[in-house]
C-alpha cells in the first residue's frame, strides 16, 4: 500500500510582527516611565532641596554627634554675634523689634490685609493667609511662599524667642488619603511652615507646629470670605517658653495676656540648650 504524501506547512512570513510588537510595547513604557520621572512637583522638590541644605549646613550634626545629655554649642560664629546684638543694645524689645521689622518687611501685603501683624507684652503674631502658602487642599507651598517665609525667618534668626505655627481651616470637609479631615490638612501646613523656617536659620529647638483644624474660626463660614478669612497661618512669637506653652494650649485667637501669665512671661526668652 502507499504511503500518502505529508503535506509540508506553509512557511510563515509574519514571525517578525511578534518580535516587532513586543518591541513597541518595551519602548511605549520607556516613554511612560521617563514621563513620570520628568513630571516633579516644584514645591516638593524645593522642601527636599532646603531640608539637604539645611543637614549638610548643620557642621555640628553632619561631622560632630552630640551626645545625649551633653549642652549643645551653637552651630556658626554668626549665629552667636547675630543673637548678642539686639541684647547689646538694650533700648528695644525683642517682640518690639520683630513686629517693627515684619511691618517695615510685607508692607504691603500688610495694606492689602493679606498678611496681619499683632500682639501685646508677651506675644507677636504674624497671621498668613493660607491662599498666599498653598494650594487649595494641600500642604506643599507654593513657589512665592518659599520667598516669602524665607524673608519671615531672616527677621526671626537673629532672636531666641520661641514660636510656634498654627494651622486653620474653613468648615468645608476634606476627606482624601493624605489628609482625611481639616485636622491632618491643618497640622500639615503649620509643619510645612516650620519646615521651611528651620531651613533658612531658625534653631528647630524653638519652633513647634500645632493644627486647629476648622475649630477655631475667625470669621463666619457661611460665606465665602469668611472661609477665606479662615484658611490662615499663625506664626506666634513668644516672650518665652512658658509663654508660648500657655498660647499654644488654647490657641492665640483664645489667649488673654492675664495676669498669671504676666507674673511668667516678663522674663525674656533664655539661651537655647539644645
Amino acid at each position: 500500500m502507499a504511503r500518502r504524501k505529508r503535506q509540508e506547512e506553509p512557511e510563515n512570513h509574519e514571525r517578525w510582527m511578534v518580535s516587532y510588537a513586543d518591541f513597541i510595547t518595551l519602548l511605549f513604557a520607556f516613554f511612560v516611565v521617563m514621563y513620570s520621572i520628568s513630571s516633579i512637583n516644584e514645591g516638593k522638590y524645593k522642601i527636599l532641596t532646603e531640608s539637604l541644605v539645611g543637614v549638610f549646613n548643620q557642621v555640628d550634626r553632619a561631622v560632630k554627634p552630640i551626645p545625649v545629655g551633653e549642652e549643645r554649642a551653637r552651630t556658626t560664629t554668626p549665629a552667636v554675634s547675630n543673637v548678642d546684638e539686639p541684647e547689646a543694645s538694650g533700648s528695644e524689645d525683642p517682640l518690639e523689634s520683630i513686629a517693627d521689622s515684619v511691618r517695615e518687611a510685607f508692607a504691603e501685603l500688610i495694606g492689602s490685609e493679606q498678611l496681619k501683624v499683632r500682639g501685646n507684652e508677651l506675644w507677636v503674631e504674624i497671621e498668613l493667609s493660607s491662599n498666599l502658602l498653598f494650594p487649595s487642599g494641600d500642604a506643599v507651598p507654593n513657589d512665592n511662599a518659599f520667598e516669602l517665609i524665607e524673608k519671615v525667618a531672616s527677621i526671626l534668626a537673629p532672636f531666641e524667642n520661641p514660636v510656634h505655627v498654627e494651622g486653620f481651616t474653613d468648615n468645608l470637609p476634606i476627606n482624601t488619603t493624605t489628609y482625611p479631615t481639616n485636622w491632618e490638612l491643618s497640622a500639615a501646613r503649620a509643619s510645612s511652615v516650620v519646615r521651611v523656617l528651620a531651613g533658612n536659620g531658625v534653631d528647630p529647638a524653638r519652633l513647634a507646629a500645632v493644627g486647629y483644624g476648622e475649630y477655631q474660626p475667625a470669621a463666619d463660614n457661611a460665606t465665602a470670605e469668611g472661609r477665606a478669612s479662615n484658611r490662615r497661618v499663625i506664626l506666634v512669637v513668644s516672650r518665652n517658653l512658658n509663654v508660648r506653652r500657655s498660647v499654644s494650649g488654647v490657641g492665640s485667637g483664645n489667649a488673654q495676656p492675664d495676669a498669671a501669665l504676666r507674673r511668667t512671661g516678663t522674663q525674656t526668652a533664655p539661651a537655647s540648650t539644645r
